[in-house]
């Protein structure tokens, strides 16, 4: 790597990191990262919805014992720094120079798609992280066929299994190796056994408590077809991924369809191209969301960029210049993919391209990130007032029910500013977590709008709040309603085989 290469890199992800760091001071915690966070109190081989390392990370960052939207996206900012090194790194193996290093790594910074994907502490960006990494190594072991890439490239495969299920998409691709002569060849002359040793010694601990709790990745991916995935096109989510990768990147994208299959380094090429052609086709065919194809993206990108280098600007060295310019034009993009301006420049500009309209409310803003600072501040307030009006002695066994995983999640993660109870919740991985024994005679249970859920488990349940919320983008979240719910009907026991089947509901 050239002096040249590092510079280029080292600008990209200053960049890069500066956004990051802008959309956190412009935002809150996106709902579905407080759960994650509460998986580093609950250290596990296994979560209800996703794999088990994510909860490691959460633990490291909870030492910091803060509630600090930096220090909970610690990892997430590391892993897109990473991202950006990794996927320069896999252009220069690819034999690009200066030029596709600039143009590749620039249609990362102007595309949505990395913006919120690698800002959130979800295990979406260290899924795109090691599906990276397998690629880069997976480039090094087609380039020079040393059995050491592709231990690497098992090894960083599988803990992105770890992270992320959506990596079996990449797994799948590799099948790609036994297409082509010098690659299968290769491959039967290394110690397959070992490799396969080493994955199910990685995995097994995952699966098997997969197996003991009956295997909830699968109920959440039936729920999840059955909710949102079933009400998707094919033609939508293609259409939702061109814009979130940027419409503008479309110039470097559709090159490098066609240069992975045409290009003069087939031997290198074409194990590579193949492979991104499985595990795109396999993503089609299960009608994936359309995030689930980011890290492909990532991985076509370079072959775009050295097509232009190559075939195009090496002749025609004027033609870098309207090229970079119609992909800096891309970057007003950018504020779509995360909060980079403050809530209030975004409701005024940004916000029409997105709104959506609903009844009761006053905006529909299509990501709560941009609004849950405040959000959580009156939420904790209102439960404060509700949680001081009661007696003394029902003070002190009380508890919190969220009936939302996140609303559960933001009371132990703010709660403690406010002197609040824990919180505990029946909905996804909190269902793991909930206590034993007898409930206590007084309950407050937060909700959005359900109706009478709580009655059948309390002899009186009392609405005594009601929080609206203007920016919610549908309507259940226009309000979130707190009860105080006295004398229950069953202890915790039970009630965690009343709702043994509504985990994802």
């Amino acid at each position: 790597m050239t002096k040249q290469n590092k510079l280029i890199i080292a600008f990209f992800c200053i960049i890069k990191l500066t956004l990051h760091l802008i959309a956190d001071y412009h935002s809150g915690f996106q709902g579905d990262e407080l759960l994650h966070i509460e998986t580093g109190k609950h250290l596990a081989f296994g979560y209800m919805e996703f794999p088990p390392l994510i909860g490691v990370l959460a633990f490291i960052q909870n030492i910091f014992n803060s509630n600090s939207l930096y220090i909970h996206h610690l990892f997430s900012h590391i892993s897109c720094i990473l991202i950006v090194i990794y996927v320069a790194k896999i252009t220069i193996e690819l034999g690009g120079k200066n030029k596709a290093l600039f143009l590749t790594l620039l249609c990362i910074i102007i595309a949505p798609a990395f913006g919120r994907t690698q800002q959130l502490f979800q295990p979406v960006v260290f899924g795109q992280l090691f599906w990276t990494l397998g690629f880069y190594q997976l480039v090094r072991y087609t380039k020079y066929l040393d059995q050491k890439y592709l231990t690497y490239l098992t090894f960083f495969a599988l803990i992105g299994f770890l992270f992320k299920y959506d990596i079996l998409f990449f797994i799948f691709g590799l099948s790609s190796l036994f297409f082509f002569k010098r690659t299968r060849e290769t491959i039967l002359k290394q110690n397959i056994v070992l490799h396969i040793a080493i994955a199910l010694l990685i995995v097994s601990p995952n699966i098997y408590w997969q197996y003991v709790n009956n295997f909830p990745v699968l109920q959440m991916f039936s729920r999840l077809y059955e909710t949102q995935l079933d009400k998707i096109s094919r033609i939508d989510n293609l259409k939702n991924l061109i814009l979130a990768a940027n419409p503008i990147s479309l110039i470097l994208i559709f090159p490098a369809i066609f240069y992975m299959f045409k290009s003069n380094k087939a031997e290198l090429y074409k194990p590579l191209a193949f492979s991104i052609t499985l595990s795109f086709l396999l993503l089609i065919f299960y009608n994936g969301k359309s995030y689930y194809f980011f890290p492909i993206i990532l991985t076509i990108l370079p072959f775009g960029a050295i097509f232009w280098e190559q075939k195009v600007i090496q002749n025609h060295k004027w033609v870098m210049f309207p090229v970079t310019f119609l992909l800096f034009l891309g970057s007003i993009l950018i504020s779509f993919g995360m909060p980079v301006y403050t809530f209030n420049h975004y409701l005024h500009s940004i916000y029409k391209y997105e709104k959506k309209d609903i009844i009761g409310g006053k905006y529909g803003v299509k990501y709560d990130e941009y609004y849950t600072q405040e959000k959580w501040k009156k939420t904790m307030s209102e439960l404060k007032k509700v949680f001081d009006s009661l007696p003394e002695n029902e003070k002190q066994n009380c508890e919190i029910w969220g009936k939302h995983y996140a609303q559960a999640g933001a009371v132990n993660l703010f709660g403690k500013e406010y002197n609040l109870p824990k919180a505990f919740s029946y909905h996804g991985s909190y269902y793991s977590w909930t206590p034993g024994g007898e409930m206590p005679n007084t309950a407050i249970a937060l909700s959005y709008q359900v109706g009478e859920f709580f009655n059948p488990y309390f002899e009186k349940v009392t609405l005594v709040k009601s929080i609206y919320n203007p920016y919610a983008d549908n309507e259940e979240e226009l309000y979130q309603r707190i009860y105080i719910c006295k004398n229950p009907k069953q202890n915790f026991e039970k009630m965690k085989d009343l709702f043994k089947h509504r985990i994802f509901e």
